[in-house]
């Protein structure tokens, strides 16, 4: 291996490594490769969203206790321990970020973005969160406070954010269509039509 090897064959030589000691179970990589191309997504968040939305006691349940509320949908596993459901209201505004790296609730949010790792979005938001969510596209009355979360080894974020205007007359199925990753996050606001 040089010094000017690639990340992939890097990569593909520590795995050689590992498997030549038996290291790594057989299936191990092409079920977490699966898991990760399939099972991780932010269609799983915009479900616990929407639920959330039209059933008032999984609302509470989420709140509460937002690990149970996900493993009722089967969310869980790496990065689902510790989910905290945060909720917007009409005065406060919760956004996720990771200072240090890019840990996210990988079960219900999916994989973290590009932008979401970078160490300018990192670093600004925290410091100015306001400006950061409009050049994202997302404008807030002055009068709302936004709140951002740091995501931990002890706790893991999804945003709750408030039932959009005009959604009354939606079936959960369509409410789903409003969540994206960002509004997980908290960049984005869920929008009708």
């Amino acid at each position: 291996m040089t010094a000017t090897s690639t990340p992939g064959e890097r990569a593909r030589a520590l795995y050689a490594v590992l498997k030549n000691k038996d290291l790594i179970p057989e299936g191990y990589i092409e079920q977490l490769t699966q898991l990760m191309e399939h099972g991780w997504s932010p269609d799983n968040g915009a479900r616990i969203v929407a639920k959330a939305w039209v059933d008032p006691a999984f609302r509470e349940l989420l709140l509460k206790d937002g690990t149970a509320a996900c493993a009722q949908f089967g969310f869980t596993g790496p990065q689902g321990e510790y989910i905290v459901a945060l909720e917007d209201t009409p005065t406060l505004k919760n956004v996720i970020v990771c200072s240090l790296c890019s840990c996210t609730n990988w079960p219900v949010l999916g994989l973290p973005p590009e932008w979401y790792k970078g160490f300018e979005f990192r670093a600004r938001l925290v410091r100015e969160g306001r400006t950061v969510l409009r050049e994202l596209g997302t404008e807030l009355p002055e009068d709302v406070v936004i709140k951002v979360w740091d995501t931990s080894a002890e706790s893991r974020y999804l945003v709750l954010p408030q039932r959009p205007a005009g959604s009354e007359h939606m079936s959960e199925e369509q409410l789903r269509q409003l969540v994206t990753k960002d509004v997980l996050i908290g960049v984005a606001l869920p929008r009708v039509g």
